[in-house]
């Protein structure tokens, strides 16, 4: 089958199996991720089709929704990949990038550890969709689907979290900035990421100088 073929059906297959996800995860997300992925490799040595696939399968299944479990969304991507006939090196490449792309997951898995180019463009436009107008957008959508509460000056960021720690918090959405969102613009594997991350970086540094002032009653 041709890869664009391919491309179309695997588009088709994650737009069903998203038809109901939470907003910040939904199609809509894995279109921009695609875009960010698609954009990045112009200036990178990487293969178009591996990142493609990546960037579209890489939340078919987001563990945060299924209990922590982080087999599902591996299964369910390898299976559809193997009833489009792709390569079974090309299927593992892409079910190592949909295990490792995650922020907890960034570093290795069970002691196990993965790289590769394809990784870090398709890494990079994910978080880069964590990140600026989006991001805080996509952050405070999730606070409110999980009922958390905007703010509370009692309960500091935990910047020392352990994975499960990490998946398991339940701290105020404003939290989420200084414990990940503002941790990614150094998390960038890709000059172009990193100029991009650096523009939504500041941005979201504006968006808590103003929303403390308003806490406060400053302005």
């Amino acid at each position: 089958m041709e890869q664009s073929k391919i491309i179309e059906n695997t588009i088709l297959f994650v737009k069903k199996e998203l038809k109901n996800a939470e907003g910040g995860h939904d199609w809509f997300h894995i279109e921009r991720v695609y875009k960010n992925t698609l954009l990045i490799a112009k200036e990178e040595d990487v293969d178009a089709f591996v990142v493609s696939l990546g960037a579209l399968l890489h939340d078919i299944a987001d563990p945060k929704f299924y209990n922590g479990n982080e087999t599902i969304g591996p299964k369910l991507a390898a299976k559809f990949l193997e009833e489009q006939k792709v390569d079974t090196d090309i299927i593992t490449h892409v079910i190592n990038i949909i295990k490792h792309i995650s922020f907890k997951n960034s570093l290795e898995i069970n002691g196990e550890k993965f790289t590769s180019k394809e990784l870090d463009v398709v890494q990079d436009a994910d978080r880069l969709d964590a990140i600026g107008a989006i991001g805080i957008a996509r952050c405070f959508n999730y606070g409110g689907f999980k009922n958390r509460a905007l703010y509370n000056p009692e309960i500091k960021p935990n910047l020392n979290m352990t994975k499960e720690e990490y998946k398991n918090s339940s701290a105020p959405t404003i939290n989420h900035f200084y414990e990940k969102l503002l941790l990614l613009k150094d998390k960038m594997n890709t000059a172009t990421a990193k100029k991009i991350a650096l523009e939504r970086h500041n941005y979201m540094n504006l968006f808590l100088e103003q929303f403390y002032n308003e806490w406060n009653g400053v302005k």
